[in-house]
């Protein structure tokens, strides 16, 4: 039978609430091929990627209907009964750190006796090292699926990671892109993610946070424009900014893998998810996302052939200093176990404030995770 046709996905309009918005660059890709244009990049992104760790690109060569079908997909999964999402559900998977497939809603308990309002559905890179039975929604559009997430890769990850390359005056600037291919064994996945409206009393027990801040594990993190307002940036003042949804752009942040990788010099950006403005409270939120991140078996040490790392004397990170010296597979596996841990829940202060115990925070001894309020 041919596979069932899908209906286009439509946008809900964007926020007509005044909301503090954070000023980022916009990284036109367009450039990349021109004459002296990924130098152009480069000194665009170098504060950036220091002091903020959030940017956008544009003129990705991934078109806004290769983007709605992937939106269109993660809404016809998220529909589908619970029992059937969770024929793709493991918990005993989450216990040991493997992500990929299906986590329901109320996994965590995130204060007050207030369960997250968070479904993630991941789908793991087409390396041949992650088969997975997938839901016939998306198994039937596999192929797509594949193209979606290898253009992700190539188009926007491999040029973002030469940039980077250029930035740290590394010799050479495919140096990064080879920690990172595609069809080596990897973490990177691609993730359709929906946030369920909560009632106001229910969202001022948690502090109005969907997500409290936090960083994410990777290298880059690609989140497609989401017009339900909630993603919020601390910037270097200290202060929590909305991430404004523009038209025609990825927004990308940096993560901890990176900022692992090249002495703490790229800033692993920290962010929030908050209850969106008054006007789309009452919207479920569906996000697309890409999660790139070094292939398994790069060692997360500083890198050591950088004459920029080497003059600033940025020879340690948080790995080494504790004088272990994890791979990728290692970090994921011990970083995402945490995270998935059922912890039990965090105080929250009546600003808003989330804190832990100190085991529930713990990743390896002497490293903990950190909640930012």
């Amino acid at each position: 039978m041919p596979a069932r046709i899908i209906d286009r996905y439509d946008h809900v309009p964007v926020t007509k609430e005044s909301l503090d918005w954070a000023e980022l660059i916009t990284l036109d890709l367009s450039q990349y091929d021109q004459p002296g244009g990924k130098e152009d990049l480069v000194r665009q992104l170098e504060h950036a990627v220091r002091h903020v760790g959030f940017f956008y690109v544009k003129n990705f060569n991934i078109t806004q209907d290769e983007i709605d079908r992937q939106f269109a997909l993660g809404r016809e999964f998220y529909a589908l009964p619970l029992e059937e999402k969770l024929k793709y559900h493991s918990s005993k998977d989450l216990e040991v750190g493997e992500y990929n497939g299906y986590r329901p809603a109320g996994h965590r308990v995130l204060g007050n006796g207030i369960k997250d309002n968070v479904q993630v559905y991941n789908i793991p890179k087409f390396d041949g090292y992650h088969t997975r039975q997938q839901p016939p929604v998306v198994a039937d559009n596999i192929q797509e699926v594949e193209a979606f997430s290898r253009k992700c890769h190539t188009e926007v990850v491999e040029k973002l990671l030469r940039l980077f390359a250029i930035l740290l005056e590394l010799p050479d600037e495919d140096q990064l892109v080879r920690d990172h291919q595609y069809d080596i064994k990897g973490e990177d996945h691609l993730r359709y993610m929906h946030y369920a409206a909560r009632g106001a009393e229910e969202n001022e027990k948690v502090g109005e946070m969907y997500i409290p801040g936090h960083t994410d594990l990777g290298t880059v993190t690609l989140l497609f424009r989401q017009p339900v307002a909630a993603l919020q940036i601390l910037n270097s003042e200290g202060n929590w900014k909305w991430v404004r949804p523009q038209d025609g752009t990825i927004t990308i942040n940096t993560c901890d893998a990176l900022t692992a990788l090249t002495g703490g010099f790229i800033k692993s950006s920290i962010h929030r998810v908050h209850v969106p403005p008054a006007d789309q409270a009452h919207v479920d939120r569906l996000g697309v996302l890409y999660f790139a991140r070094p292939n398994n078996h790069v060692v997360l040490d500083p890198i050591t052939n950088s004459p920029l790392l080497n003059r600033l004397g940025l020879t340690q990170n948080v790995f080494t200093e504790l004088g272990k010296h994890l791979t990728t597979e290692q970090w994921v596996k011990v970083r995402q176990t945490q995270q998935q841990r059922r912890n039990k829940e965090a105080t929250v202060s009546n600003d808003g404030k989330f804190t832990y115990g100190s085991k529930d925070l713990e990743i390896i001894p002497g490293l903990q995770a950190k909640i930012y309020n």
